[in-house]
């Protein structure tokens, strides 16, 4: 079985299965013969969702890739929306920041460094504002515990009660969104 392999400061190994084929993410100490076990002793999880997602691309509609200008307008005004909204509830989650950057990444929402700077997804823009707060909250609350543990959750709900509706929204819609970005 075909797989790459990127090896970081994580500390356990992991599989993931996308368009592009079969990654594994490994930690710097773990040798070549312990990531083909793993894989190996993976072998039928890995075909399985494999199945499951070419089934998923086949039935997919096709959606209107984002141009280089739809991208830039839609930077352009997260640049004017999103620093806002951080502005309002950084005071209630009780946080600071550093940065505000926005991207037009493939794969995230967000991120908070642990350094306290943010970075938005431009995509965002496509969402209704709810989405929006939702997922500020979610970064500013990092800024607190930088985990998604259960004192995370509590201090994301405590601010933002309603923030299981507006992530299942996402969570149901983002992937749509997102392959406007791809094709």
């Amino acid at each position: 079985m075909d797989y790459k392999i990127i090896r970081s400061g994580r500390k356990t190994l992991a599989i993931q299965v996308n368009k592009d084929g079969v990654v594994v993410r490994a930690p710097y100490r773990v040798s070549d013969a312990e990531i083909n076990r793993f894989v190996s002793e993976r072998q039928s999880w890995i075909l399985k969702h494999q199945e499951k997602l070419a089934l998923e691309l086949s039935d997919r509609p096709t959606v209107e890739r984002l141009t280089d200008q739809d991208i830039q307008e839609l930077a352009d005004e997260a640049l004017k929306v999103i620093p806002e909204r951080v502005r309002h509830y950084a005071p209630l989650v009780g946080v600071t920041y550093g940065r505000i950057t926005i991207r037009n990444q493939k794969s995230r929402w967000g991120s908070c460094s642990s350094k306290g700077n943010l970075n938005f997804n431009c995509l965002l823009m496509l969402t209704p504002p709810e989405v929006i707060d939702s997922v500020v909250v979610h970064e500013l609350c990092h800024r607190k515990e930088m985990n998604h543990s259960r004192a995370f959750y509590e201090e994301v709900y405590r601010v933002y009660p309603e923030y299981d509706k507006w992530n299942r929204w996402l969570k149901e819609n983002g992937s749509a969104l997102m392959r406007r970005m791809t094709g």
